[in-house]
């Protein structure tokens, strides 16, 4: 798995349905917000786009470049950049479908299942199984060792997702307080964080999951458990394996 972050712009911006905000760079008319249908042939690309991006970026994470991305979905870069006017613009309409995906996956997980720890667990074989991990966006998997009581920037603790709480104990992870939520990526992240954090919450409660273990920690599992290899069988089976000792580490001992 290579995560890595790329810059995200706020000024970039999708139009509903998917469609990127803006002219095309160098049309050269100043065309405003595409708000006509795609035809079939352009509406078929873009499936071909998106299709080979999720790919590309899950491969080699969101630095790879948009050359990669038009390669693989066999158009002109020029074809990529027509409905993505940069690369920020396409990472966030793949870290935002998966995201969102992610979110689905964890309410249907907490609607469907009684027992705490099934509903976790689920969540996360669910999650791994469509290799969900492997598109998270930078902002939710940015980890960092909490500062000491007392140390300069301690206080940030409280800007932290409410769900990031854990027993105190050394070296816990806990997300980085980044920028408040100010738009639509950013809140997509914040409502998998909270229906995340449910999940952690409950089997916490229910004395099944270790208490020093946070939604970061669980983000971590997810990614880490959906490694990129070649063969699809190998990737399965490494996954499924690699999910149930990490499973075993999250179980309380109690």
């Amino acid at each position: 798995m290579h995560i890595q972050d790329t810059h995200w712009s706020t000024a970039s911006a999708l139009a509903p349905g998917g469609g990127a905000v803006g002219a095309a760079p160098g049309n050269g008319r100043g065309d405003g917000p595409r708000t006509t249908p795609l035809r079939v042939d352009a509406q078929r690309n873009l499936e071909h786009v998106l299709r080979a991006a999720r790919e590309v970026f899950g491969e080699l994470g969101y630095g790879a470049p948009m050359e990669d991305v038009a390669r693989r979905a066999r158009v002109g870069v020029g074809t990529v950049y027509r409905r993505f006017p940069s690369k920020d613009v396409l990472v966030r309409r793949i870290a935002e479908e998966e995201t969102s995906r992610l979110t689905d996956q964890a309410r249907a997980a907490l609607g469907q299942e009684d027992e705490p720890w099934s509903a976790l667990s689920r969540f996360l074989r669910t999650s791994v199984a469509s290799g969900a991990g492997r598109l998270l966006p930078p902002q939710v998997l940015r980890v960092g060792v909490p500062e000491e009581v007392g140390a300069p920037g301690a206080g940030a603790e409280e800007a932290r997702v409410p769900q990031q709480r854990t027993q105190p104990g050394a070296g816990e992870l806990r997300l980085v307080a980044e920028e408040p939520v100010a738009d639509a990526d950013d809140a997509g992240a914040a409502a998998l964080l909270e229906v995340v954090g449910r999940l952690v919450d409950r089997a916490r409660a229910a004395g099944e999951l270790r208490p020093d273990v946070s939604v970061s920690d669980v983000l971590l599992v997810i990614a880490t458990a959906a490694p990129s290899l070649p063969d699809a069988a190998q990737q399965a089976a490494a996954s499924s394996r690699l999910l149930d000792i990490l499973l075993e580490g999250l179980r309380s001992r109690t």
